[in-house]
């Protein structure tokens, strides 16, 4: 397919802003996905550009988080491997449900989420004591996020920290840094079964991902040299602006 130069390095810019908000608070395929579409990409090529390219991003901000010490991925290889088996299952399962329920419920949940960073006490850069273990974590949250996101997936970038932070007890950049772990492995799959069918426009997927990477850094670098004073009102206002654009903007 062929864009014109204008919309080429239009979606490069979007790219790049929205590897750094997505390393940061998450929930980037909200201004890069309706790009794609506004540049004329039918939905399944716009869908599997979006993965590919998003997941590079997420891969360059998860690697730069585990070079610096704040992500630790041995505790965590229960959690990816449930999350990996959740996405299959909902990829299979979204194929014959009707999604419109669970898109209605989102943005509630959303709310929810951002209701709880705005008006509980600052998240400090401490852990604080686990409500359940890692085990269980990986059976119920870390699955039925991987479910989610191959199911629906939007949001999933603000929830993740939320449930690290809630039942993990972990500070915020810690959480912040598995949530990109835990993104990659949900959207890296998807993105491969989309690579093998051969719905990715390479030429903008490659260009988008350049920029994913360099945003991706930028973000994550802030994240690590600013603390959760920073990252919990980001994450606050991405949310609040992800359910507002589910309720209203669907």
């Amino acid at each position: 397919m062929e864009v014109t130069t204008n919309t080429y390095f239009s979606l490069v810019f979007v790219a790049y802003f929205a590897g750094l908000i997505s390393s940061i608070a998450g929930s980037g395929g909200i201004l890069t996905l309706p790009a794609l579409l506004w540049a004329g990409l039918p939905p399944l090529n716009a869908l599997a550009t979006n993965k590919v390219q998003s997941s590079l991003g997420t891969l360059s901000s998860a690697w730069n988080f585990f070079r610096k010490g704040h992500l630790d991925i041995k505790p965590l290889r229960l959690s990816v491997a449930m999350a990996i088996a959740g996405s299959v299952i909902g990829t299979l399962v979204v194929q014959s449900l009707n999604a419109e329920l669970l898109t209605r419920l989102i943005p509630f949940l959303l709310l929810a989420i951002a209701l709880y960073f705005l008006l509980s006490p600052k998240i400090n850069d401490s852990d604080h004591p686990e409500r359940i273990s890692q085990r269980l974590f990986a059976c119920t949250a870390a699955l039925g996020m991987g479910f989610y996101g191959g199911f629906f997936g939007p949001g999933m970038g603000s929830i993740m920290p939320f449930l690290f932070v809630w039942l993990l007890g972990h500070n915020l950049v810690k959480a912040t840094a598995e949530t990109k772990l835990m993104i990659l492995a949900v959207n890296g799959t998807s993105a491969l079964i989309f690579v093998f069918s051969g719905y990715v426009v390479w030429s903008l997927a490659i260009a988008m991902s350049v920029a994913q990477v360099f945003g991706a850094r930028m973000g994550s670098n802030l994240v690590m040299k600013r603390g959760s004073g920073f990252v919990q009102p980001i994450i606050t206002g991405v949310t609040l602006l992800m359910a507002i654009k589910l309720l209203w903007f669907p």
